[in-house]
């Protein structure tokens, strides 16, 4: 099996449920089992879905608390096939694209949603163009330099 699907249709089988997404978030978060994100304990209650809570400190939680997915309105599906598209536009994705695609009813929310997931995609420690011998204040010299 593969480690992410490869085209729309397998995207949209592996996750045809919340559940399955919730899952599939549970074993990329926790592979050796749930852990409080509060005390790291892994004495953990399962309480109606999505809630869990630790019985070492009382904290409630579910397994979208803290990533890039917490406090949102609209199904984790329709965030892995926001994923699924962003990633697999060969010439990068624009928030109109997105909100049309995924049939959102604002283009703020569209935007709001591609900037999260470029944030999540930058490697930690990147230094972008400043990496590469320049530091930022060259860059800026350069850029504001008439």
């Amino acid at each position: 099996m593969a480690d992410y699907p490869r085209t729309v249709m397998e995207l949209r089988d592996w996750f045809a449920t919340e559940a399955a997404c919730r899952e599939y978030l549970q074993r990329l978060r926790w592979p050796d089992g749930v852990r409080c994100p509060d005390c790291s304990s892994m004495k953990i209650w399962s309480m109606k879905p999505p809630f869990y809570r630790c019985s070492q400190c009382g904290y409630d939680f579910t397994i979208t608390a803290g990533t890039l997915f917490a406090d949102t309105h609209k199904p984790l599906r329709l965030w892995f096939e926001a994923i699924w598209y962003v990633t697999n536009q060969k010439l990068g994705a624009s928030a109109l694209g997105v909100q049309r695609v995924l049939g959102l009813g604002s283009y703020r929310t569209a935007w709001n949603w591609l900037h999260k997931l470029r944030r999540a995609m930058v490697r930690a420690g990147w230094e972008g163009l400043a990496g590469g011998g320049a530091n930022r204040r060259d860059l800026h010299r350069r850029a504001t330099a008439g």
